[in-house]
């Protein structure tokens, strides 16, 4: 009881003195849930082709290659806006080694889904030095990054008490990306049968 009314009132404390810092955190942490989730689903329909007759695939490939950098972007500028708060300041360690003592779980969530996504884009640099299979086994790491990230940003609602006005906004932009990766992994005679794809002539 002690510990919960101690930490609310080093919550309320922080808000209170640092509104700029969790401000353009708070901004951040949305813009990049919003393009981590527009990357997955372009992501999936880049590596299914269901889209290729809008667009062609290097726009396609281009497109999710710039939603990605957007969502790590906001993402990391997310993290370390809180090493500027005033009222105590997360350290570099804190925010960058997800399993340390004392380390809140929904941060661990954040800290794991951010790194993994990160580590995907560099093997993505280096895609040309390295097999396929092992990349897209890498690549496909993103589905567990996105669940852990899409926990920490349930979880982080509820600790700062704006669960009651960002749920909707969060499973709006939820439901595509997980409907589209749950497809993505369906036998191509199911999505033949509901008339996702058409089916193949021999």
């Amino acid at each position: 009881m002690v510990d919960t009314v101690h930490e609310a009132v080093t919550t309320l404390a922080q808000q209170s003195t640092d509104p700029a810092a969790r401000g353009i955190a708070a901004l951040s942490a949305r813009l990049s849930y919003a393009f981590m989730c527009l990357t997955l689903c372009w992501g999936v329909l880049t590596a299914t082709g269901w889209v290729r007759s809008v667009t062609g695939r290097k726009a396609l490939r281009s497109g999710h290659l710039t939603l990605a950098t957007l969502a790590l972007s906001f993402g990391c500028l997310h993290a370390l806006g809180f090493l500027y708060l005033t009222v105590n300041p997360f350290s570099l360690a804190y925010i960058t080694v997800p399993f340390m003592p004392g380390t809140l779980a929904r941060h661990t969530f954040g800290i794991v889904g951010l790194e993994l996504m990160l580590a995907i884009a560099l093997t993505t640099c280096v895609q040309r030095w390295t097999s396929y299979r092992r990349w897209l086994w890498l690549h496909r790491l993103a589905y567990p990054a996105v669940a852990l990230t899409a926990l920490h940003a349930f979880f982080g609602a509820i600790a700062n008490g704006h669960l009651a006005t960002l749920w909707l906004a969060g499973i709006t932009l939820l439901v595509p990306p997980v409907t589209l990766a749950l497809l993505r992994f369906l036998p191509p005679r199911t999505l033949e049968r509901i008339g996702l794809v058409e089916e193949q002539v021999a």
